[in-house]
């Protein structure tokens, strides 16, 4: 099944052809400038305006790229307070400014695999005045947490679990007569477990539609080592 690439159009990416999407970001070495040193007079004026997902889309798109700028601002700020798990939530941050941009989330379902990606998607979905109680007792989530939002469609931490959980989601609405997207966002460390391939054979004998977003930069917890990763 040949993948869609992530240069695809807002339009074709929302009506594509194939029930199934393998969609390749390189954001490894697209986060940016090296982080530097967050102070409390940080000014974030974009982000400042979005309390909701609304908000956000009703930005220009000549603003997104300067919102995400923002946005990882705000995640470095957070993280520096209460610790967690940086680098995989600055890897996703253009994506998931782009994924909120362009799907209507939370009736599309988007998924985090693994769920320390979802920082930043926690920030632009109402939970920033919360951000600096990540992993905290009475705290946010240090991953997707259903109960803490709905948003978080599938709680989960480690991992591989995104595109089986988003098949299920996506055959649900089909059985209910409900149409929307699926988007399970995984990276290449998590593509390596065997319930990926399960999910993926299931889903590509699928007729139900499910986007998933391969985040493939070529880091997990640590460098991955095996044949998936040469």
């Amino acid at each position: 099944m040949p993948p869609h690439r992530s240069g695809q159009s807002r339009d074709s990416l929302l009506n594509g052809s194939r029930d199934t999407s393998y969609i390749c970001n390189k954001t490894f070495n697209r986060v940016g400038p090296s982080p530097r040193v967050v102070t409390p007079m940080t000014a974030t004026p974009l982000l400042d305006r979005i309390s909701s997902v609304d908000d956000l889309r009703r930005l220009s798109e000549g603003d997104l790229q300067n919102l995400a700028s923002e946005l990882r601002t705000a995640t470095i700020g957070a993280v520096s307070k209460t610790g967690g798990h940086l680098g995989a939530g600055l890897g996703v941050v253009e994506l998931t400014v782009a994924l909120h941009y362009v799907f209507q989330t939370p009736h599309d379902r988007l998924i985090w695999d693994v769920g320390h990606q979802a920082y930043p998607h926690k920030i632009l979905t109402g939970r920033r005045d919360r951000i600096e109680t990540l992993r905290q007792k009475d705290g946010l989530s240090g991953f997707t947490k259903r109960s803490e939002s709905e948003f978080d469609p599938f709680g989960a931490g480690h991992s591989s679990t995104s595109i089986s959980a988003g098949l299920g989601m996506a055959v649900g609405s089909d059985l209910q007569g409900i149409k929307r997207n699926v988007i399970a966002v995984i990276g290449d460390g998590a593509m390596s477990a065997g319930m990926a391939f399960e999910g993926m054979n299931n889903a590509g004998a699928s007729d139900s539609r499910l986007i998933v977003i391969l985040n493939d930069n070529d880091m997990s917890i640590g460098q991955p080592v095996g044949a998936m990763s040469s």
